[in-house]
């Protein structure tokens, strides 16, 4: 556990302590479920909120050669850091970005025969060819795609992989899995020869049938649980503390915060601490998360404001100016915090602010 703030840290009442080597550690976790089989990462949105410019490198590192990104800009700064690495766009060929896709090696995910025709009449020949096995998103449908076999434009535009996404990975028993999972098999065989992926984080862990020729996972990683409901194998990756910037008791009947959403139902005492919603952390858990003081859980009370929030430490005595309170960390892991805001761990991730000091460990 790191001390309270020092004196390279004081720009920002809070700090956010990543775990380099958690997130290689937990890759080859995710890598050994299909050890035969190589294993790609996503990194779009800034690496999940843990910083691109560090993991991008430490992944390269570990081994990882493949990364997919979500955005062009994304690509861009993913080829700077990754000069040799294989980099994909997943929201593939918008109007007018073929030229710096081009002049920054990354590959595209296509997902309609328009892209395919644009993309083919750059000459180049690398990028990905998406399918829509039942996400009613991007890519196309499945007759569209085995239409396309055969269709002279899947070699013009260079397709060296084929791709889809699982719907409900994370609960293996819902049956949408099992019809994704045939319904891209016979892609597969439309299409002999082309390399196919279809596994997300966890759809690493739904046997052979998903896991094709690329494991591409993402949110666990960095420390997200692919198997709700069982003990999470992934390493946290994540530790967001935050000072605690004074302490004071109200008496029965006292509100705290604005619009006065929380009453003292008898003398309590409060800490306020220097982290808010403008650094990521989400407004939707006003009284209903939590944070740790000296290890005692303290309720959330009050609305979240823009750079504070207010706890309740009447049962932690070790509360005090300047003791670090955790938000994110030890037994509040991510998917608990987005739990008790009604949200996700994977919006908590990317909601990251840049506000706060970032410290890098492992």
């Amino acid at each position: 556990m790191i001390g309270p703030l020092d004196a390279s840290s004081v720009g920002h009442g809070a700090r956010l302590t990543i775990d380099l080597s958690a997130i290689a550690e937990n890759w080859q976790r995710l890598g050994a479920e299909a050890p035969s089989i190589p294993c790609a990462a996503v990194v779009k949105a800034d690496a999940y909120g843990c910083g691109l410019a560090a993991v991008a490198p430490a992944l390269w590192q570990t081994g990882c050669r493949t990364f997919f990104v979500a955005h062009l800009s994304e690509g861009i700064a993913a080829r700077a850091l990754l000069p040799e690495a294989t980099i994909y766009v997943l929201n593939g060929l918008l109007p007018g970005t073929a030229a710096s896709l081009l002049a920054h090696d990354l590959r595209p995910v296509l997902g309609s025969r328009e892209e395919l025709v644009e993309w083919a009449e750059t000459g180049r020949r690398s990028s990905a060819l998406h399918v829509d096995t039942g996400m009613s998103r991007l890519g196309l449908t499945v007759p569209e795609a085995l239409a396309l076999a055969g269709d002279p434009v899947v070699a013009a535009a260079g397709i060296g992989l084929l791709m889809s996404h699982l719907v409900s990975a994370e609960l293996p028993d819902e049956a949408v899995n099992a019809r994704q999972i045939g319904a891209f098999a016979r892609v597969r065989k439309a299409f002999p020869g082309i390399p196919a992926s279809l596994a997300n984080s966890s759809g690493c862990f739904l046997g052979p049938g998903s896991h094709n020729d690329l494991l591409r996972p993402g949110y666990a990683m960095f420390g997200g649980n692919p198997k709700p409901g069982q003990p999470n194998a992934m390493r946290p990756v994540v530790r967001l503390e935050a000072a605690i910037a004074q302490v004071r008791h109200v008496e029965a009947g006292e509100s705290a915060g604005y619009n006065a959403r929380w009453t003292a139902p008898e003398p309590r005492r409060l800490a306020t601490v220097s982290l808010g919603y403008a650094d990521g952390y989400p407004r939707a858990a006003s009284n209903r998360g939590h944070a740790l003081v000296g290890g005692a859980l303290c309720p959330i009370v009050g609305l979240i404001s823009m750079d504070l929030i207010i706890l309740d430490v009447t049962e932690a005595p070790a509360a005090a100016r300047g003791e670090m309170a955790v938000l994110i960390g030890d037994s509040l892991n991510i998917d608990t915090v987005g739990k008790a805001a009604g949200t996700i761990g994977y919006e908590i991730l990317t909601s990251l602010g840049s506000r706060y000091v970032r410290h890098y460990v492992g």
